[in-house]
């Protein structure tokens, strides 16, 4: 257990481009995040779990709770164990009859059932310290900041130009111009 670390959920965020979704996982009393894509019924069934919206009938992490317990199998946790490329690998811990099972399972759906039986989400630390995201030490310096350009209380200084432009028309030669 002392190579894992118990992680919160940041947030969940829509990929403006696609129909992917972005899980934010937070270090526990730490700095680092951990993003997973998800597709949007994933992140759409742990949305509906975190506001705790209510539904006419159980969604499908809601059932597979309901089978937990009919089977007196108490969700413990949920593991992300293994970052394999761009993918991650979970497990959905229970207790039944004494003994601890773990259940091989995507982050997504450990996710959406840990949020339903209010299970703790842990995550490796090697994945943390090779896919965690350090704010201020993993994002580009921010740009100078430009101060503004001092205001001018009187500004015919800066429209002087256009008054010049507009004193040397001609406007009575437009006249001869127009059609009759």
């Amino acid at each position: 257990m002392s190579e894992m670390i118990e992680v919160i959920i940041d947030s969940i965020r829509v990929h403006l481009m696609a129909p992917q979704r972005v899980i934010v996982l937070k270090e526990t009393g730490g700095e680092r995040f951990l993003t997973i894509w998800v597709g949007p019924y994933e992140a759409e069934a742990i949305t509906v779990a975190l506001q705790e919206v209510e539904v006419a009938r159980p969604l499908t992490h809601d059932l597979i709770k309901n089978i937990f317990g009919a089977f007196q199998a108490r969700i413990v946790r949920v593991e992300i164990v293994r970052l394999q490329g761009e993918i991650f690998y979970g497990n959905i811990v229970v207790e039944a009859d004494g003994r601890e099972m773990r259940i091989d399972s995507r982050p997504s759906d450990a996710i959406a059932i840990a949020v339903r039986a209010h299970a703790p989400i842990l995550v490796h630390r090697q994945i943390l310290e090779d896919a965690g995201i350090l704010p201020e030490k993993d994002l580009p310096p921010a740009a100078p900041k430009r101060s503004a350009p001092p205001l001018i209380e009187d500004g015919s200084d800066r429209l002087s130009v256009f008054k010049d432009f507009i004193d040397k028309l001609d406007l009575d030669d437009t006249d001869k111009n127009k059609p009759a």
